[in-house]
């Protein structure tokens, strides 16, 4: 079995995260940047590589519109942008439903984790459809503070509501999740630094689906939100959605 595959059937019972981490986050205009998929746990991941099977939108909006990442199958990075223009550019990677059979115990501890207060754990094992809604924001020049995060269609959906490469000192980050292109309330949001992946900062959405995260300055930051409903398939008995959104502030040009 091929060692990249073998990860991807094992990822999904040892960590939850999946995030996109561009080789770079300020690139210029003519760069061609790649778009690394990463699985894992605190900004702490493995290679995703490229899956055809898996992939149900991986694309890039910016200035002049929307395009698909290319890519090679099997290989890391997952895709590649060619930057055309300056502004605020947003990746984004939808998958296809996965399969995994967990324990009931793994099975209440994520729910506890991820803060799924409203569904509650049986015994006996339990089979889950899951799938990643994955954004990122590149800035390329001067941050515009016009220029914000684009929604992008996908199932659930963290949408930064200003440019976070424009907030000053001090200043919060709002954030509305959305599932099916509507306010998602009552949700656990949790922003993850790599800076310092245990100092966690943690939001429920207000009845509008939006938070306010407060936010150190600099590195890599990772919001995140998990949503489930019963499955609407006789297969399983969960279905799951996992949104992330990936953004450097400090990013050296």
């Amino acid at each position: 079995m091929k060692p990249f595959l073998l990860l991807s059937l094992l990822t999904p019972l040892l960590a939850h995260d999946m995030w996109i981490e561009p080789v770079s986050f300020a690139p210029r205009v003519g760069d061609i940047v790649g778009m690394k998929l990463r699985v894992g746990q605190n900004l702490l991941g493995d290679p995703l590589p490229r899956d055809p099977a898996l992939i149900k939108e991986f694309i890039v909006v910016d200035s002049e519109g929307r395009k698909p990442l290319v890519g090679r199958t099997g290989a890391d990075p997952a895709g590649y942008l060619r930057i055309a223009a300056p502004g605020l550019h947003v990746v984004g990677y939808s998958s296809n439903a996965s399969p995994v059979d967990l324990t009931a115990e793994k099975f209440a501890a994520y729910l506890k984790e991820e803060g799924l207060d409203n569904i509650r754990a049986s015994g006996g094992k339990v089979r889950e459809l899951f799938s990643r809604c994955a954004k990122s924001l590149l800035n390329v020049g001067a941050p515009d503070a016009g220029a914000g995060d684009r929604k992008l269609g996908f199932t659930l959906e963290l949408i930064a509501e200003r440019n976070p490469y424009t907030l000053q000192s001090g200043e919060p980050l709002p954030v509305r999740l959305t599932y099916l292109d509507q306010p998602l309330a009552g949700v656990l949001i949790t922003a993850i630094s790599r800076r310092n992946p245990a100092e966690k900062v943690f939001a429920r959405t207000d009845k509008n689906g939006r938070v306010r995260l407060q936010l150190r300055p600099e590195g890599l930051w990772m919001i995140k939100a998990v949503h489930m409903i019963p499955a609407a398939t006789p297969s399983a008995d969960w279905q799951s959605y996992w949104a992330s959104l990936t953004f450097e502030l400090g990013a050296k040009k």
